[in-house]
């Protein structure tokens, strides 16, 4: 189970997804200085990660409000800490108010 909260490639992942649609040359530096591939970073900006937590953690702040309780069940259920979806529901609403865009 991660028990703490998300760590900086996931948080970079999912600011990679809810700003998809205007990128920003700084969240590529930042990606690659933590190691991120340009497939990896493109597979952020479309909503989805090869590590399966990262894609669960994406899925959950991608869902639409309806889905979010389904997307943040499945989420627990493979090991992503409470802690970790309310600070994935945190950069949603962060991202949604115009929050900084680079976490």
């Amino acid at each position: 189970m991660i028990t703490n909260p998300l760590d900086r490639r996931a948080r970079l992942s999912i600011e990679l997804a809810l700003t998809a649609g205007s990128p920003d040359p700084r969240q590529d530096a930042a990606a690659r200085a933590l190691g991120m591939s340009g497939a990896e970073i493109d597979a952020a900006r479309q909503g989805w990660s090869f590590d399966l937590r990262t894609s669960l953690a994406l899925g959950l702040a991608l869902a639409a409000e309806n889905m979010r309780q389904d997307r943040r069940a499945r989420a627990l259920k493979a090991g992503i800490s409470e802690a970790a979806c309310r600070e994935i529901e945190a950069l949603v609403r962060q991202a949604g108010t115009g929050g900084p865009r680079h976490v």
